[in-house]
C-alpha cells in the first residue's frame, strides 16, 4: 500500500482522524522553520478546507509549500479532504482544488474528525486504491 501525507492546524482534527486510522503517515509541519516530509514513494494527502466564505485560501499555506515541490508532487496519486459542512459550497474545497492543480482524484471526503464510518470506508478505499494502482507506471 502507498503512504499517507497530511496536515492538520492547531484544532488537530486532521491529526485525530489520521491516528484513528491506524497507517503509517507523515506530518506537514504547521511552521515553515520545521522540515518537510520527504516521501520517497506515492502518496495520499489528507488535508483540511481553511477557506472564507468565498472560497479564497482553501488550502492551507504549509499544504502548497509541501507541493510546491515538483519531487514530492509527482508521488502525489489522490487526496482525502476534510471540512465543515456549514460552509456549504466551500465545504471539502481543498481536495477540489489540489486535485484540479495536480491532476489527481478526490478520493473522500469527511467532516471534520470523520466518523467511525468515515475512518473505516477510508482504510477500505485506501486498499482498494493502492491494489488498483498500476505497477508499470513510470
Amino acid at each position: 500500500m502507498g503512504g499517507l501525507v497530511y496536515y492538520s492546524s492547531g484544532s488537530g482534527n486532521t491529526a485525530r482522524f489520521v491516528a484513528q486510522l491506524g497507517l503509517p503517515a507523515q506530518r506537514i509541519p504547521t511552521r515553515p522553520e520545521e522540515p518537510m516530509p520527504d516521501p520517497q514513494a506515492p502518496f495520499v494527502l489528507i488535508c483540511p478546507t481553511y477557506a472564507d466564505g468565498m472560497g479564497r485560501g482553501a488550502v492551507a499555506k504549509p499544504v502548497i509549500r509541501f507541493l510546491n515541490d515538483p519531487a514530492r508532487r509527482a508521488l502525489l496519486r489522490g487526496v482525502i479532504a476534510s471540512g465543515n459542512r456549514n460552509f456549504g459550497a466551500t465545504y471539502a474545497l481543498a481536495g477540489r482544488v489540489v486535485a484540479e492543480k495536480c491532476n489527481v482524484p478526490v478520493l473522500y471526503a469527511f467532516e471534520l474528525a470523520g466518523t467511525e464510518t468515515d475512518v473505516a470506508r477510508v482504510r477500505a478505499g485506501l486498499e482498494k486504491f493502492w491494489g488498483m494502482e498500476c505497477l508499470t507506471a513510470p
